[in-house]
Formats: C-alpha cells, structure tokens, sequence
C-alpha cells in the first residue's frame, strides 16, 4: 500500500483536546527539524485565530471532503465536535519522502483506522493529569462554549480510557509537568523512534 513508508515508521500521537500535545509536538519538531515532518491533516471545522490553511490544517468543506474520503484518499478520518478531520495519503507520502519520520496527530478514531493499514507506527498517548485538569485547560483557551466543552470533555473520557488500556499504545505520557513530559516523550523517541533511522 504506501510502499515509501515502509522503511520509515510514522509517529502517531493521540490524546484530548487541551492534553498539551500540540506543545508537546512542536518541542519535538523544534528539538528535531531533520528528522520528523508533520502530517498536515485536513478539517472542515473553521480556522481558529492564527491558524495558516496548508501549515496547521488543510481547511475544507464537508462535501469536498466526504468526496476524498469515499475516493479512498484519506489514510484515516474522523467526525469529532460535528466536523470532519482526516489524514491524506498524499500528505503522508510527501513527509517520508523527504526522509522524515512522519508525524501524525490524530484521534483515537483514527488510531483505530490506521492500526488495519500496513503502517505500523509508533503511538503516543499524552493524557491529562485528570479530567478536572483538562476542564481547566479547556476553560482557559476561551473558545469553548458550553456545548462543545461538555463535548469535548465526554469524547476525552472515552479517549483517556481507550490511551490507558494495555496495548493500545506504545507509550503514554501524563502531562502533569510539561518540560518532564517532554523529557519522557524525547526519552522514548530517541531510544526507540530514531535508532531505526
């Protein structure tokens, strides 16, 4: 299937909203700019203040969308807060083939979908400290209303079950502490996700 990427091992992160991941992985990409390159995903939720089309997200619409997917062209996609998210192949592809570790950010829908490809990444799991904790997070960021926090709060439930069991992942981190989570998430790249480089 993607046969570019079977000598390089995509990175897989999976974890709620307002878990730190994204701050995690851009400590990661600034420590490692020759070695990882982001997966861009696609959504056709609206661009948040500062967000770049084709740099955080490619921006687009349902329709287009559910077009690319039913033609086969998204490795995995979700519908998550009313919206559709999704990584294309395209996008996975143009990474490895720069010779990086492909990165991607995705949700545990889409970690399901890609545990049936060919892939075979590696996974993270960046957990929150508590549900309580996340709340607090997602509070501070002043974009959520009240819909979408109770919302995104009971899908981080459900993710936080699923990143915890046995097996699902190849590490969790708990995002307790950032610059001790990040020691522990750059401890487990090094020693495992770049060694095969």
């Amino acid at each position: 299937m993607m046969s570019t990427l079977k000598t390089i091992r995509p990175l897989m992160f999976c974890g709620p909203s307002g878990s730190g991941k994204s701050t995690l992985l851009k400590k990661l990409l600034d420590d490692f700019p020759d070695k990882f390159g982001f997966s861009v995903s696609h959504t056709t939720r609206k661009p948040r203040p500062g967000e770049v089309h084709g740099k955080h997200y490619f921006f687009t619409e349902m329709d287009a969308m559910k077009e690319a997917i039913s033609d086969g062209l998204f490795i995995e996609n979700a519908c998550y807060g009313g919206n559709l998210y999704g990584t294309s192949r395209k996008a996975v592809e143009s990474v490895a083939k720069d010779g990086k570790v492909c990165i991607l950010d995705i949700e545990v829908q889409g970690v399901k979908q890609i545990k049936k490809t060919d892939l075979n990444p590696w996974s993270v799991f960046v957990k929150p400290p508590s549900l309580e904790h996340l709340k607090q997070r997602l509070v501070a960021r002043n974009t959520e209303t009240e819909e979408t926090l109770a919302r995104r709060l009971k899908a981080a439930e459900e993710e936080m079950e699923y990143g915890t069991s046995e097996g699902n992942f190849d590490v969790t981190i708990v995002n307790d502490n950032l610059d001790q989570a990040y020691e522990n998430l750059k401890d487990f790249v090094v020693k495992k996700v770049l060694s095969e480089l």
